[in-house]
Parts: structure tokens; C-alpha cells; sequence
């Protein structure tokens, strides 16, 4: 039986501001990216987040990213690759002091939002983002777009890269994604959702934009929890995999504490 992972950013509030329902997507998905302080979420939402998770059987990742409030994270950052390395540390240890205190660890890492898009082209800051994953843990997978930079030098500092693709997300001929700028870059409707999923999970490609069909090889499938209506997509896609013969579990092995 094929399997995969589903997992979706959380922990993205901050205060009295609140995005996304944490709690409902954690009854579907079985990997939390969850915001380090970054470019969301605070101390507060980090443990509340982390507790939840531990409480519904779901993993934690720890969701990097540009140190960006204002922008969520969404805005490219030109920063020295040391500064970003410290950055990534920094938040790493953050979420895992959180995991800890509610009985688990941070068990993988994903970048976030521009950070993410970066490093499928950028060297200097994929790097970075590798020396510091490498020193803090080096037995961390690491999730990222198939084909990116970012995944190859990961592989090649030592780490476990896992390729992912993206439920609500449209695709460019190029196997990476439309900018959040272009129109339709986002999907919403849960039925279209759930079949582009069942489709590159079970045939490993995904329709782009222009009509052509682009390979997709992925042992994850991340639903934006940020997203109008991301429980509903989230719930349609766990059904359609399911539905189709998908064992859908966490790519991190349960047995790990």
C-alpha cells in the first residue's frame, strides 16, 4: 500500500490575533509545521500548539523562516549566510524548548513562506540553512520543493531531505510554484484539491498552470493551514487518498520518543 505524510503550518497566531483552526486541522494532518516566532506565532501559541499536537498523535516540525513579523515571512531577506544560520538555531531551539515541555521533540524542519522559495535557487542561503539543521541535529529530515537546491544540499551536508508537494498550490511548468502575486495561485475548492493530491501521490504528477503535466515525487503533502476553508481541504484530500487505497502516516518513524 502506498503511503503518505499530511502536513500543514500551525501555530501561526500571535496575541489576540488569531489565523487558522489549529485544533481541527490537528484531527486530520499528521505533521505540524509549526511557526518558531519568526514570522508568526509567540510563546504562548508555540506551547499551546506543541501541546495539542502531542495530545492528537501528530509530529512536530519546526517551520523556519525570515525573521519577519510584518510580512509573515512572505518577503525575501538579503542576509549574511551566517546570520541566517544563527537565525535558523535560534529558532530551532525555541520550538524544541516547547516540545520538550509538552513531552516530545522537534522531529523535522521546514522553511517557511519566501525562505522556502529562496532556497530552491539560492546556494548561499540553502546552505546556511543546512550547516545549521546539520549542527543542531543532523538525524532531522528536512522537507522541501522536489528538485530544489535546497534538497541537494541538504542531502549532501548529511541530511534526510523529503521532497514535497503542495494540495493548494498551483504549479509552474517548472515543477515549482506560482507566486502568491499571480492570480490563482491559491486554490480553494476542496474537490479539486483532493484530486490534484490523489493524483501525485498515486501517479506522482500534478497539472500546471499552462495545462502541461509536470512529475511530482513526494513523501508529504502540505495543505496551508493559513488558507480560507485549509480544514475542509485538508478533510477532502485525508478522504481522497484514503478513499483510494493511501495509507495516509508521518514520514518520521512513530517510534522515535
Amino acid at each position: 500500500m502506498t503511503s503518505i505524510d499530511l502536513n500543514a503550518d500551525l501555530g501561526e497566531s500571535f496575541g489576540s490575533w488569531t489565523l487558522g483552526d489549529d485544533d481541527a486541522l490537528l484531527e486530520v494532518i499528521t505533521s505540524a509545521n509549526i511557526a518558531c516566532g519568526f514570522h508568526a506565532g509567540d510563546p504562548t501559541v508555540l506551547r499551546r500548539t506543541c501541546e495539542r499536537a502531542v495530545e492528537r498523535g501528530v509530529l512536530i516540525g519546526a517551520q523556519v523562516g525570515y525573521r519577519d513579523l510584518a510580512g509573515f515571512g512572505r518577503r525575501f531577506v538579503d542576509m549574511d549566510p551566517h546570520d541566517l544560520t544563527n537565525d535558523v538555531l535560534y529558532q530551532l531551539g525555541a520550538l524544541e524548548a516547547f516540545a520538550r515541555v509538552a513531552g516530545t521533540r522537534v522531529r523535522y524542519v521546514k522553511p517557511h513562506g519566501a525562505l522556502y522559495n529562496a532556497i530552491v535557487h539560492h546556494e548561499a542561503q540553502a546552505e546556511a540553512v543546512a550547516e545549521a539543521v546539520r549542527r543542531y541535529d543532523p538525524t532531522l529530515p528536512v522537507l522541501g520543493l522536489p528538485g530544489s537546491v535546497w534538497l541537494a544540499v541538504a542531502e549532501e551536508a548529511g541530511l534526510v531531505p523529503v521532497a514535497e508537494a503542495f494540495a493548494d498550490r498551483a504549479y509552474t511548468p517548472e515543477g515549482t510554484l506560482v507566486s502568491r502575486r499571480e492570480p490563482d495561485a491559491v486554490l480553494h475548492d476542496p474537490d479539486e484539491v483532493a484530486e490534484r493530491s490523489v493524483r501525485m501521490v498515486t501517479h506522482q504528477e500534478v497539472v500546471a498552470h499552462d495545462g502541461t503535466v509536470v512529475a511530482v515525487r513526494a513523501g508529504s503533502v502540505c495543505v496551508h493551514g493559513d488558507s480560507p476553508g485549509a480544514v475542509a481541504m485538508a478533510t477532502a484530500v485525508r478522504r481522497g487518498l484514503e478513499a483510494a487505497g493511501v495509507r495516509v502516516e508521518s514520514f518520521v518513524g512513530q517510534d522515535a520518543g
